[in-house]
């Protein structure tokens, strides 16, 4: 008996390790879409950079807080905004009610390039991808039922960023909170829209400017509001590889650092208030092992930039789910992928995530998708048993070996940016654009040729049978919003509000913080697009 099953034994090595050798043969070198190779084992001596940090110390490799979530859970927001403040506010107090413990507001793109929506570009596009903002009423109508000392609020907003953020601090004051506990981010990531995603208004140096103008009123009037929130998300959707995002953003977040330091801010001040936002996708061991690269990569540049003060040399992050990964095809599939991409970044240690909904690819999500989505998170929170232990991952011979190589790749992308003067001139060259249009090209290159498999779209496709219902805006908004404006033009002071931009026209000519100005021309019903239109005709607009 014995005998027997020795031979069978010895036939079946024989027989397994042909295969394997004969998948060896097929599958050789294996990467990720960052290129990084991929090995069939590793071991101890995959893992180079030796980093025996714990979480909470420098450089930070594997958590900003010793007890990461066994203390406090991430921040779970849902990203959302449509229509009208009306409709809008209804989501929030619907989201809230769910167990959301953040706000993320999603801007109509009028308002993201600081148009009114009764302007003539604003056409077809009012309340479309977010809520349509025009003046502080909107604002209190968005926040209406909302004690805004008691939620932090993150807006995804740009060029307009600093219209957005006078708006909201204008209704805090209006609804009598402490300004220096009112907490939220406003993105004001500028570079990244010239790299990746176009809603810029004015040319780089005075959008630089408003930028630094923003974080020293900050520091003071508002300490506790994130100043930026610096962009990888943005990069990692228009096709960049996940080195790439962490090297584009890095190196925008050190242009930033720069700027700001040249107008006389101190590091240890405004860099406590530096967040990032990163995209999260399906390669669920890359991801995690770039958001643990980033963490031990930013600290160091900060190190060298001159921080000394432990919390701005943390990079705290918020993570939205892949939107460019969901598929029109068999959406239900997206509830799948967006598990996946919530625990790399659970498993990445982020700060704040926000899941997306099924039907994205589709629609802005339903009601019953955004539930869903938010639902991911909490399983993952509550069920999973992930958050339990800080950086869960840790000493994994893989993870620590591919912490160590995407690291490496984004630092050699940064030395290249760094020897053309910074991201400003990569971008005025057009260096970053290439390299993620490149990149882009790939991955939809491999997806076409089957190199890369995308369930549902190229392979295991099956036909449709049901239809997934999809969110659909009501075409009046924009009427809805232009009748407001221009009864809100008609009973309003215009003789102060002709007052506050010319004395917005004076500080942009010269030195004083524009900040101060723009609050004071909101809470006196100056719109958004009349405050972009002066600044555009100070520094024009970036062609």
């Amino acid at each position: 008996m014995w005998i027997r099953h020795n031979s069978k034994l010895k036939i079946y090595n024989t027989r397994f390790k042909k295969k394997a050798i004969s998948n060896k043969m097929e599958q050789k070198n294996i990467t990720t879409d960052s290129g990084i190779e991929i090995k069939e084992i590793y071991d101890a001596a995959n893992s180079t950079k030796g980093d025996n940090s714990l979480p909470g110390e420098f450089p930070f490799t594997r958590g900003v807080q010793a007890s990461m979530y066994r203390g406090k859970l991430w921040t779970m927001r849902q990203y959302a905004g449509f229509s009208t403040a009306e409709e809008s506010n209804k989501r929030y107090h619907y989201l809230l009610g769910q167990g959301v413990s953040g706000l993320s507001v999603a801007f109509d793109l009028p308002t993201q390039i600081g148009y009114d929506s009764d302007h003539p570009l604003a056409d077809g596009e009012v309340g479309k991808v977010g809520v349509a903002i025009d003046s502080i009423e909107d604002m209190e109508l968005l926040f209406a039922g909302i004690n805004l000392e008691e939620v932090s609020t993150s807006m995804t907003i740009n060029a307009s960023g600093f219209i957005l953020l006078a708006l909201y601090v204008a209704v805090a004051k209006k609804q009598g909170a402490d300004l220096t506990k009112i907490s939220g981010t406003i993105q004001n990531d500028i570079l990244k829209e010239y790299a990746a995603r176009g809603t810029y208004i004015y040319p780089p140096k005075p959008s630089m400017r408003i930028i630094t103008d923003i974080f020293e009123w900050c520091s003071i009037n508002v300490p506790k509001w994130n100043t930026i929130s610096i962009s990888g998300y943005h990069i990692r959707e228009a096709g960049s590889t996940a080195v790439q995002e962490v090297a584009f953003t890095l190196s925008n977040g050190k242009a930033y650092v720069k700027a700001a330091q040249q107008k006389g801010l101190d590091i240890n001040v405004f860099g406590k208030r530096l967040s990032f936002f990163f995209n999260a996708h399906n390669d669920l061991f890359e991801e995690v092992a770039k958001f643990r690269a980033a963490r031990r990569m930013w600290s160091t540049i900060m190190k060298d930039l001159g921080a000394t003060d432990e919390k701005a040399l943390m990079l705290r992050f918020h993570t939205q789910t892949g939107g460019s990964t969901l598929t029109a095809q068999q959406p239900l599939n997206n509830i799948c992928r967006v598990t996946i991409q919530s625990l790399a970044a659970v498993m990445g240690g982020t700060q704040s995530l926000h899941t997306n909904g099924y039907d994205e690819a589709l629609s802005l999500p339903t009601e019953e998708a955004a539930k869903i989505a938010l639902r991911t998170q909490q399983i993952v929170a509550f069920e999973s048993g992930v958050p339990n232990t800080a950086d869960p991952l840790a000493g994994s011979f893989f993870v620590e070996s591919l912490t160590d190589e995407v690291e490496k790749a984004a630092l050699e992308l940064i030395e290249k940016i760094d020897l053309m003067g910074g991201s400003v001139e990569a971008i005025e060259q057009g260096f970053m654009q290439e390299q993620i249009a490149a990149s882009a090209y790939q991955y939809q290159k491999d997806i076409e040729n089957g190199k890369k498999i995308s369930v549902g779209v190229n392979k295991f496709q099956s036909p449709e049978t049901t239809k997934t219902p999809v969110f659909k805006i009501d075409e009046s908004i924009q009427k809805i919003q232009t009748d407001k404006l221009t009864a809100l033009k008609q009973r309003r002071n215009n003789t102060k509000v002709k007052q506050c931009l010319e004395n917005i026209a004076l500080a942009a000519k010269g030195t004083d913080n524009l900040m101060p100005h723009v609050v004071y021309a909101v809470e006196n019903y100056c719109t958004l697009g009349e405050i972009a239109d002066v600044l555009r005709s100070e520094y024009g607009e970036y062609k």
